[in-house]
């Protein structure tokens, strides 16, 4: 789904500041997984994040702001059974794979 530019800022506003990070810039996701707000929509970096929805639209979750938040992009292609599986998360100022 496209997302409008307000939605994205307003999603990334939801992801976990940490102290000493620029917010602007870093922040990491539910896993404590870093994410970069420039790398919204890139799968080629592990920065990368997507907007997630935590109810799925498949269980009648809505597109309103209280149903959204940012995800590592891996963590979001790899919840399983319509549930958050943690798949990335950090050790410092990087991100490791869980498996």
């Amino acid at each position: 789904m496209a997302y409008s530019e307000d939605v994205i800022q307003k999603v990334w506003r939801k992801g976990i500041i940490i102290q000493y990070y620029a917010a602007d810039d870093w922040r990491q996701d539910d896993c404590r997984a870093w994410i970069g707000s420039k790398y919204y929509g890139n799968r080629q970096s592990p920065y990368g994040w997507e907007i997630d929805h935590i109810q799925p639209e498949s269980e009648a979750g809505g597109d309103e702001l209280s149903n959204l938040r940012p995800l590592q992009w891996e963590n979001n292609a790899g919840k399983q059974a319509k549930r958050l599986v943690c798949v990335v998360t950090s050790s410092g100022n990087e991100n490791i794979h869980t498996r």
